[in-house]
């Protein structure tokens, strides 16, 4: 396989006018203050799908023939390619079937059944459902639809590159998260085409099990990681909580969705990771967060914040005390949200009762002023959240 040229990431801006929107991209005041730098954020999460997938896989099932469309299409993928395919599978009018991890996020799998596509569960991560997958296409004849690996997907992808080089002529620095290497690669290209001078960034998470499920990938593709050698500046890797804190300030500050992986450049960059100078921006590739993994993700950011404090301590086991110590809690203007008792199991004193609080706080400081003043007035106290 060789990589798409510019004229193929034209061609492929042209199948997807009026099809994939072009995203929009805004000036972050926060990010740019965190960052000591001016920060756009290109929104690819309110793309179709809720995701970029959707410009790949629309490309790609555009330039079918006749009889590949006959025999319909197949996808593996963690969740967003999924989608995409399904979605543009049923703009064509042919059949899809995608395989997805056990584990795939169920936002994600449901939405891709809800555009006609047969979903089955195959394996523990995207390498076992690629190999159903793979299984799938030589048994049944079915055009196999690459998440990554395939010169089609990446030059719909690079069409996000040709967007950004005309809607942000001064930024000097554009970060992308790579998972498989389709997106980057394309992005990298097209950007390599028209703006040489920019420098270019990818960003992987630290570990294949992670929050940025869309990025878990154990082996990119050769292709992609070949193209990524020649055309990016630095690829660098950031780690759970950096994606998690990321998400956070996203959400309460941008008013934005964003999945893990759509949140590992805003990581990178609040990490200091990014490196050169001048304005940068930061692809959001995706916002199909499923929800409960969004309530813990905003719990431990929140926490990792100095947002909510979980404190442990005794008090003696009769009428009053609990009060005396949620006044305590109140009067330094803790919000309390959880109370609980343990006295059964516990190695305390008989005549004792722990007490385990989870309070709301404004800040780090918050926290720490509420530690110190509990722990004066004669509670041992110790922090556990």
């Amino acid at each position: 396989m060789q990589a798409p040229r510019l004229p193929d990431i034209e061609e492929a801006r042209g199948r997807l006018d009026g099809i994939a929107r072009v995203t929009p991209v805004y000036a972050s005041e926060t990010f740019s203050l965190l960052a000591g730098r001016d920060v756009w954020l290109k929104a690819e999460n309110l793309q179709r799908t809720g995701s970029f997938k959707v410009r790949g896989a629309y490309n790609t099932i555009a330039t079918l023939s006749e009889e590949e469309r006959r025999a319909g299409v197949v996808a593996a993928s963690a969740g967003n390619h999924g989608q995409a395919v399904a979605w543009a599978a049923r703009e064509a009018g042919i059949a899809a079937t995608v395989y997805v991890p056990q584990d795939a996020p169920m936002a994600k799998v449901e939405a891709a059944r809800g555009y006609g596509a047969r979903v089955e569960l195959a394996g523990e991560g995207f390498e076992e459902s690629l190999a159903a997958c793979t299984e799938h296409a030589e048994r049944e004849g079915a055009t196999f639809v690459h998440a990554f690996e395939d010169p089609r997907v990446i030059a719909g992808q690079g069409t996000i590159g040709l967007e950004l080089a005309e809607q942000l002529p001064q930024v000097g620095t554009v970060v992308v998260p790579v998972g498989g290497g389709g997106l980057a690669s394309g992005i990298s290209l097209a950007l390599r085409a028209v703006r040489p001078d920019l420098r270019l960034v990818g960003v992987q998470a630290q570990s294949s099990y992670t929050i940025a499920d869309g990025i878990a990938v154990k082996h990119p593709g050769e292709l992609t990681m070949g193209i990524l050698g020649k055309t990016l500046d630095e690829l660098v890797r950031v780690d759970d909580d950096e994606i998690s804190q990321a998400l956070v300030l996203c959400l309460e500050r941008t008013k934005l969705v964003v999945e893990g992986a759509g949140a590992v450049g805003l990581a990178a960059l609040l990490a200091g990771r990014a490196g050169g100078e001048g304005a940068v921006a930061v692809l959001l590739s995706g916002g199909n967060i499923d929800p409960t993994l969004l309530i813990s993700v905003m719990r431990h950011g929140l926490t990792r914040a100095g947002r909510y404090l979980v404190l442990r301590t005794f008090i003696p086991d009769r009428p009053g005390e609990l009060t005396k110590l949620l006044e305590l809690v109140a009067r330094l203007r803790g919000n309390v949200v959880s109370v609980e008792h343990h006295r059964e199991g516990m190695r305390i004193d008989v005549s004792q009762t722990e007490v385990e609080l989870t309070l709301v706080t404004r800040d780090e400081a918050h926290c720490a002023e509420i530690l110190a003043a509990v722990g004066e007035s004669g509670y041992t106290v110790e922090r556990i959240g």
